[in-house]
């Protein structure tokens, strides 16, 4: 008797849902073909701005609402590192003492993961049916590389989808300057910070930027538009689910 399909709760992520909804339709699919059933319960921003700020209080009245939302599910997935690893380190530390709330919050930490390393590390992808023509450079998120581990699981699948060219971007690992809030408080040091990523993104000659977070991905993509560089910028689930017909991250359906 064949195992019953996994039950993923997709955390869609705020960005995703008003910016770019096709991140969230491009997540659904790589879990399906992995023989994932994806739902998306009725959701709020997951706290990390209320986090970030010291508003612990609503940071946590906003968690228990989420913990609640995805009680039913075997899995929580996102696509965005930020967003996971705040749900998976940050949700705990929010309940620390309280005899009730903290093992729920223990039990919905173990269970959520980030999309990519969801695919790769749980369920065991090797491979994704899908093609992209030209060559795409990856920008690690900081979130999901150093909160999360994720590395190598995105390279491993965009290895698979044929026609792309993979140009590894010189210090992929450095941070593009927007860091939520700190893009807003520090914005001088900021721009600074992505000029020079935007400078190395152009030196791989890519013709597409790949990330996992759309936060840094706006940031990117904002940026290389305001120097003229004509590069595409995507989320790395819409190339792995093959949905890349829509217009780039930043550009108008006519470019």
């Amino acid at each position: 008797m064949a195992d019953p399909p996994r039950r993923v709760g997709l955390f869609v992520t705020c960005l995703v849902d008003l910016i770019r909804p096709s991140i969230g339709f491009a997540a659904v699919k790589p879990l399906e073909d992995a023989g994932c059933t994806v739902e998306v319960p009725p959701q709020t921003c997951c706290g990390q701005p209320a986090f970030n700020a010291g508003d612990r209080r609503n940071a946590r009245a906003i968690a228990e609402q989420v913990i609640d939302a995805f009680a039913p599910y075997d899995y929580v997935v996102a696509p965005s590192g930020s967003c996971a690893g705040m749900l998976k380190l940050h949700y705990p530390e929010l309940f620390h003492g309280d005899p009730n709330w903290l093992p729920r919050a223990d039990a919905f930490a173990a269970k959520t993961h980030e999309l990519v390393s969801f695919l790769v590390d749980v369920l065991g992808v090797t491979r994704v049916d899908a093609s992209f023509e030209g060559t795409a450079t990856y920008h690690d998120s900081c979130s999901g590389l150093r909160e999360l581990g994720v590395k190598q699981q995105p390279r491993k699948l965009l290895a698979t989808v044929e026609g792309l060219r993979l140009a590894e971007l010189p210090g992929a690992e450095i941070c593009c300057g927007f860091g939520g809030t700190f893009c807003v408080k520090y914005p001088a040091i900021s721009d600074k910070i992505v000029s020079e990523k935007t400078a190395d993104i152009a030196a791989t000659g890519a013709d597409t930027l790949l990330a996992g977070d759309l936060g840094c991905l706006l940031n990117m993509a904002g940026k290389l538009q305001r120097e003229g560089r004509l590069i595409a910028v995507r989320h790395v689930a819409e190339v792995l689910a093959g949905m890349t017909d829509g217009a780039p991250i930043g550009e108008s359906k006519t470019g």
